[in-house]
């Protein structure tokens, strides 16, 4: 399989994360996201863990935790807390610093080169994802901001280990232990802190189904998958089509209006995805050691 159908597939997931941000706002019960955050991971957690019927191991048992807790538990606790304290461009543009943090621990965890093109792209994306959804009237609370940084180190965080900690199993079993972990970390937090959900309706159980099923269970295999095969640096800078996706599915289903400047971030998003992509592929017809074993070169 070719490098550009790896990131066609691993791109599929960031893009379906867009669209839980319409599902969440017009499916879902208001004001309970530890609660919601639990019910996305644990249920198609257990669920795909019937189905693989095999448990971690040894050391996996502490590697799966702190997986779970990045990629899931704490990632999503925080991003909640960023997206209720800060208007909606502020709250994405402060998780847009991914990649930027991803290319320094990719450096230190792994031994990746800290490349100018993929620091350029990082940035440049960070710019066009500003463009794309911050206004005039955005507030900063110091609190929200403290909350989107510390979620996107957490997202770095477990996209590097991911990398790191490749276990001997499948990706359905390696993407079910972090599902259980993490809604595993969140439920006892969850029941403490928020009361319990009210009845649901047939459109807040299709909202649950779709979180779980394809925001969850596929979603991160095809994430997972795309973390063992690409280096992070660039697998990172595809979280950027997330927030473009929110955007498109906005303008196209609840009629939100898109201006010049939102324009030229898509413009700048896209072309900063390609800017990564291309110093990846430049580095690797440089090197032909990393190119024929997909290790990253020390520097």
């Amino acid at each position: 399989m070719t490098r550009n159908t790896d990131l066609l597939i691993t791109a599929t997931a960031p893009i379906i994360w867009g669209s839980t941000y319409l599902i969440t706002t017009q499916f879902l019960p208001a004001g309970y996201p530890l609660t919601v955050a639990m019910l996305r991971a644990l249920p198609v957690g257990l669920l795909m863990l019937l189905l693989v019927r095999q448990l971690p191991s040894g050391t996996w048992w502490l590697k799966v935790t702190v997986l779970g807790a990045l990629n899931f538990s704490l990632f999503w606790w925080l991003l909640f807390v960023s997206a209720y304290r800060l208007p909606g461009g502020v709250a994405a543009t402060m998780g847009a610093i991914q990649p930027l943090i991803v290319i320094v621990l990719a450096r230190v965890l792994l031994g990746s080169p800290i490349r100018a093109l993929s620091v350029m792209a990082a940035l440049a994306g960070l710019s066009g994802i500003a463009l794309l959804i911050l206004t005039p009237q955005a507030a900063l609370d110091p609190i929200g901001l403290t909350a989107g940084l510390a979620g996107a180190a957490c997202m770095a965080a477990g996209t590097v280990l991911s990398r790191r900690w490749q276990p001997p199993v499948s990706l359905l079993t390696f993407t079910a232990w972090q599902l259980v972990a993490g809604g595993m970390l969140l439920l006892p937090v969850a029941m403490w802190f928020e009361p319990s959900l009210p009845s649901l309706s047939h459109g807040n159980l299709f909202g649950f189904i779709y979180l779980g099923l394809i925001g969850a269970a596929l979603s991160y295999v095809l994430w997972f998958r795309g973390v063992a095969r690409v280096e992070p640096s660039v697998i990172s800078t595809l979280g950027f089509l997330s927030p473009l996706t929110a955007v498109a599915i906005g303008w196209w289903v609840l009629d939100q209006a898109l201006g010049p400047w939102q324009l030229l971030g898509v413009f700048i998003v896209f072309m900063s995805v390609w800017l990564s992509q291309y110093a990846s592929h430049k580095a690797a017809a440089a090197s032909p050691i990393q190119a024929t074993t997909g290790l990253p070169l020390l520097r």
